[in-house]
């Protein structure tokens, strides 16, 4: 399978969502980032997430919506949710398919130390379904400033 990229159509994909409901990218109408993260509770995915948290402001103005994806659980998201006051939906890929889908599951090294999991990554989707920026091994620290810089070009 070839990994999406700019100019594709985002896979599809419906997750259960960090409170029970069920989360589609076709339900959408507009335009959407979808992060994937590791894990809940570690450092890099609270920077991450508490970012998109307190920084996403001029892109929810804008219209976007921001999601995040991890092979957590979703009680797992539940608590992670209540316990930095996310205001977005965190979903869980627990068979990671969503993430095969948009190939962010693979090797990474971490600590040295060559793992399989999760690749933290982002994508921004226009409301037509159309990926219209793809980064890969992002580095948590200062991404949505970065995303509100690229977006609004």
């Amino acid at each position: 399978m070839t990994a999406p990229d700019v100019g594709d159509l985002a896979p599809d994909f419906t997750l259960t969502a960090h409170d029970g409901s069920r989360w589609s990218l076709s339900a959408q109408t507009g335009p959407v980032i979808v992060y994937f993260y590791p894990a809940a509770f570690t450092p890099g995915c609270t920077t991450e997430a508490c970012e998109f948290r307190d920084s996403f402001g001029p892109l929810r103005a804008a219209g976007w919506t921001v999601v995040g994806v991890s092979p957590d659980a979703p009680e797992r998201n539940a608590e992670f949710v209540a316990d930095q006051h996310l205001d977005f939906a965190l979903l869980s890929d627990e068979d990671h398919a969503v993430h095969e889908a948009y190939a962010t599951w693979g090797e990474r090294v971490r600590n040295g130390e060559t793992t399989v999991g999760p690749i933290r990554s982002t994508f921004a989707i226009d409301a037509d379904g159309r990926i219209v920026l793809a980064w890969r091994a992002v580095d948590p620290v200062g991404q949505v400033a970065r995303l509100v810089e690229a977006l609004a070009a």
